[in-house]
């Protein structure tokens, strides 16, 4: 079972440009786990879904971009579980300055 985490980015760039910085910074986002990379990551929509591995562990990513938000999802292997408050509050740092 995994536990999820959601957080809401609000944004004033619009979809299009929300995209563009999302495509070229979401990788980033791996660095919230010691040795996390990103290892697939496709478009669906507006929706980008990716990968994240650290600590033999993968983390089902979704960010769905909307006009004045992105819509964060990370669901959390039981083992990284454990950690979820302290993923979450770096989430919620860092997250954010992918749509500067």
């Amino acid at each position: 079972m995994t536990t999820p985490i959601e957080l809401d980015l609000p944004h004033k760039l619009g979809k299009a440009a929300a995209r563009a910085r999302i495509e070229n910074g979401f990788g980033k986002l791996a660095s919230f786990i010691p040795g996390g990379s990103v290892s697939e990551h496709h478009w669906d929509g507006d929706t980008l879904s990716f990968t994240v591995e650290a600590m033999g562990q993968r983390i089902a990513s979704r960010l769905t971009v909307l006009e004045d938000k992105v819509h964060a999802s990370f669901d959390l292997p039981p083992f990284l579980a454990l950690f979820a408050e302290k993923i979450r509050a770096k989430l919620t740092e860092e997250a954010p300055k992918l749509l500067r």
